[in-house]
């Protein structure tokens, strides 16, 4: 049985993957304090995709979110022109949550157990020549200067990276990209892309 270990919360009205990186702007005091946190304890933080609806805050209300997300790590920080906080996060395990609440303060808590058959340290899948296309297609994605900014690592024959890449990238329904995430299979991962890029260009 994966072990569970109790982290902080993140929601988002976004994915994160594993090995992606996802730049935030940081304003709340309870997130300004989970920022500090983890840059002076070297400790990650979940990301998890907020369920429709549900994105105000409301006291006493609990949040609905989706029960699968991502470790992530800061992996640089610096005040932005407008005075904000800005980090960029690097997602590292996946993670499904057996139960969360929130504290006095408004973070969310949550107990935790990692995937051990989807995760960064996984053994490495060689990417087919029949995947070809997908791959010109995440060079092509790459070169958009929104992503050039967050400078990914990514490994283009390993099928995993191929599929979390294109995962977050194809401009693809918040719903489908956690669908894709929840997945551990890799080669399943790579189907259901295909199949949504299809539907994207009308195929």
């Amino acid at each position: 049985m994966a072990e569970i270990e109790e982290i902080p919360l993140f929601p988002l009205r976004t994915v994160l993957f594993p090995r992606g990186k996802l730049a935030l702007q940081i304003f709340e005091k309870r997130y300004l304090d989970l920022v500090s946190s983890s840059l002076k304890n070297q400790t990650g933080f979940g990301i998890t995709l907020l369920k429709e609806g549900q994105a105000e805050v409301e006291p006493g209300v609990l949040q609905q979110l989706h029960t699968v997300g991502t470790l992530a790590y800061i992996v640089d920080w610096d005040q932005l022109d407008n005075g904000l906080l800005g980090i960029t996060v690097e997602g590292d395990c996946k993670f499904a949550i057996q139960d969360y609440w929130q504290t006095d303060s408004g973070l969310y808590m949550a107990r935790v157990s990692y995937s051990e058959q989807d995760m960064p340290r996984s053994r490495k899948i060689p990417v087919g020549e029949e995947l070809s296309g997908l791959t010109e297609l995440l060079h092509v994605l790459e070169e958009h200067p929104v992503i050039q900014q967050l400078e990914l690592d990514i490994d283009y024959q390993n099928l995993r990276d191929l599929g979390w890449r294109l995962s977050e990238l194809i401009p693809a329904a918040l719903e489908i990209k956690q669908e894709l995430l929840e997945l551990d299979d890799p080669f399943e991962r790579i189907r259901l892309v295909e199949r949504s890029i299809q539907h994207l260009i009308g195929d």
